[in-house]
């Protein structure tokens, strides 16, 4: 049996599902899917619950939203619902005392709203995200019961959990790992007893990048097809499934997505402060004949183009995929995907089509990219057998016991606990967007001292991350980090229900350097590093001059890359024209000798965009320079 130090070391850093170390898959079992415990759905806000009853309840509430009444597995699903839609609007529902909406009826009011309210990915786009949240709640009234799927093409209520956990014997009693189901065929999930076993048939090995003239895998390695599409945006791409490992200096390894191909497109198509797009609008209102909804339609006609184009140039690589993850809000965003055309790519009724099992924002290539993340990261739960038993027999036991003529009414929050958990919704928002001059200003003008714990403190992700430093460390926000230690006196040593300090949280390299920094700059009587668990001191010019150094090794291996790939071209294309000439009776087609253009595209052959960008301003900076010096020698 593996050492407590050894199962540490395996849990401290991210799991990626299909390259799992050997150790947890040789005894890994799927546990009953029946060991969480589900919330009610008519239960009411923990806030406003007794102190023991919010202690005996803790299990059940950690995994939910009272306030919207909605059910998680996880602490990172849960997350993604409180940056969601869904939430933000029930939260500002609740401030102007209107009723809530559960799950089904928000997205039922969302109705056309193709663009994600919360979708905005810079400051510039707040004002919009206001005003589509005003005209939501306006429209509160006309909201009707009817049930429609929200743009997630699997309904979210299928009565299966999203997350399958699993277990081992070398992990606590308490510990499960969790695999979305997403990444399971149909057939691997009808015989569940065998789980285990296709997640361990899933495990890739890792492709290391290719140096000098190594030759290029025989076939393509597995892939997934990922794509979302709202509000004139349109986002998608190819990404493989085994794990492409770069060696740093050090000979420290980091692993890496690789990316196949991807693609971006943006239409003007929504119509602004109103939502919804212009087709649905001439469907529901009839066509419109200002100059803004002549544009509107035409870019959904250029978008539609756009994509199915696309879509047609991947045509092979999405149908070797292994799953196509889609994301279409709105019925003319469905149709352009998968309406019925000539060389339709995408069909409903395709066996690998997946929703994303989780809150989704604004259709970009970063948001794609956290998504892959999310779905291929193994999610780590530590709950106790003990309290869900008991918790569980609680729950079977309330219907026998007889009713109260009268509910008895919950005592309500005091000022100081309203203040706390209003201070917590903000500073969190704050720190997830990493505004460190808006939460330094906040702490300041509100007299909040870095050492300020959130609340309610027995909600699971306040139990992870308790403290400011905690969250930051748990987000990869390293400029926040740095600011809380070196400007806010943020102490690096304070741990979480886990017994774990913000460092341990960091799950990349850039935010733990961030930690070592403020170690440098705030000496080493200021805190007991060692017990914060911060390696060794490293100044900020270290950390720049091996980013520095780092990124010169990558671009020399770019560019030996390149050299060799044009080397092989030449020699490949030398040894076609000898062979043409031997059948010409020694006449060599290649002798005639080549054209400028000709030598630039080979030159190119093999680049990258950016390379190719970076040779172009080159080649224009020489010709400038002999152009200048030609002109000094004829004066």
């Amino acid at each position: 049996m593996a050492t407590d130090s050894r199962v540490e070391e395996l849990l401290k850093r991210p799991l990626y599902v299909y390259h799992l170390p050997q150790e947890l898959l040789a005894s890994i079992t799927l546990r009953g899917e029946d060991h969480a415990v589900p919330v009610e759905d008519n239960a009411e806000s923990t806030q406003n619950d007794s102190p023991d009853e919010v202690q005996e309840h803790a299990i059940a509430t950690s995994t939910s939203c009272a306030l919207c009444k909605v059910n998680f597995v996880g602490v990172q699903e849960q997350r993604e619902h409180v940056r969601g839609d869904h939430h933000k609007y029930n939260v500002k529902a609740q401030l102007r005392g209107n009723p809530v909406l559960d799950e089904a009826q928000f997205t039922k009011a969302v109705g056309e709203f193709d663009e994600s309210i919360s979708g905005s990915e810079s400051d510039t786009e707040e004002e919009e995200e206001g005003d589509q949240l005003t005209t939501l709640l306006k429209r509160q009234a006309k909201i009707s019961q009817t049930v429609e799927n929200g743009g997630n093409l699997t309904p979210r209520s299928t009565g299966k959990y999203p997350l399958l956990w699993f277990s081992n014997p070398i992990l606590p009693p308490n510990t499960s790992l969790g695999v979305y189901r997403a990444l399971f065929t149909t057939a691997e999930q009808e015989e569940s007893r065998y789980l285990a076993e296709s997640l361990k048939k899933k495990q890739l090995a890792p492709v290391y990048p290719q140096k000098g003239n190594e030759a290029k895998p025989s076939s393509p390695s597995p892939h997934i097809f990922m794509c979302m599409i709202g509000g004139g945006h349109f986002a998608a791409m190819i990404v493989s499934l085994a794990p492409e490992v770069h060696r740093k200096e050090g000979g420290i390894e980091e692993r890496q997505a690789r990316v196949v191909a991807h693609k971006t497109f943006h239409r003007y198509t929504t119509r602004r402060k109103q939502g919804g797009s212009q087709s649905a609008n001439d469907a529901s209102k009839g066509a419109a004949h200002s100059a803004g909804s002549s544009l509107r339609r035409y870019n959904e006609a250029a978008l539609e183009k756009e994509i199915r184009e696309l879509l047609q140039n991947w045509r092979k690589m999405i149908d070797e995929a292994q799953f196509l993850f889609v994301r279409a809000a709105g019925t003319t965003n469905r149709r352009i995907l998968f309406g019925q055309h000539d060389g339709q790519v995408l069909k409903q009724n395709d066996p690998r089509l997946r929703g994303f099992p989780f809150s989704t924002r604004r259709a970009t290539q970063s948001e794609l990219m956290r998504c892959f993340k999310e779905l291929t990261r193994v999610k780590i739960s530590h709950i106790d057998e003990a309290a869900l038993a008991a918790a569980k027999a609680k729950e079977q036991e309330a219907p026998s016991k007889p009713s109260t003529p009268r509910p008895q009414q919950k005592p309500k929050l005091s000022k100081e606990e309203e203040a706390a958990i209003m201070h917590t919704m903000q500073i969190q928002a704050l720190i997830r967007r990493s505004k460190v001059p808006a939460l330094l200003s906040y702490l300041t003008k509100n007299s909040i001292t870095s050492s300020f714990t959130f609340h309610p403190p027995d909600i699971q992700q306040n139990f992870r991350c308790p403290t400011l430093l905690h969250l930051a460390a748990n987000l990869d926000s390293p400029a926040v980090v740095l600011a809380l230690l070196s400007k806010a006196d943020a102490d690096p040593t304070a741990t979480n229900g886990e017994g774990r300090t913000p460092f341990e949280l960091a799950g990349d390299r850039t935010t733990r350097d961030a930690f070592r920094v403020a170690r440098h700059d705030l000496g080493e009587s200021k805190w007991n590093w060692e017990a914060a668990k911060v390696p060794p001191a490293l100044s900020k010019a270290e950390v720049d001059s091996r980013s520095q150094r780092e990124r010169k090794i990558a671009e020399e291996e770019e560019s030996n890359r390149r050299k060799a790939e044009l080397e092989r071209l030449r020699r490949e294309e030398s040894e076609q024209a000898s062979l043409q000439a031997s059948k010409k009776g020694g006449r060599a087609l290649g002798s005639v000798e080549k054209t400028a253009q000709e030598k630039r595209e080979e030159e190119m052959r093999g680049m990258t965009p950016e390379m190719r960008m970076r040779l172009e301003r080159e080649r224009r900076a020489r010709a400038a320079e002999e152009r200048i010096r030609r002109m000094q020698q004829n004066r």
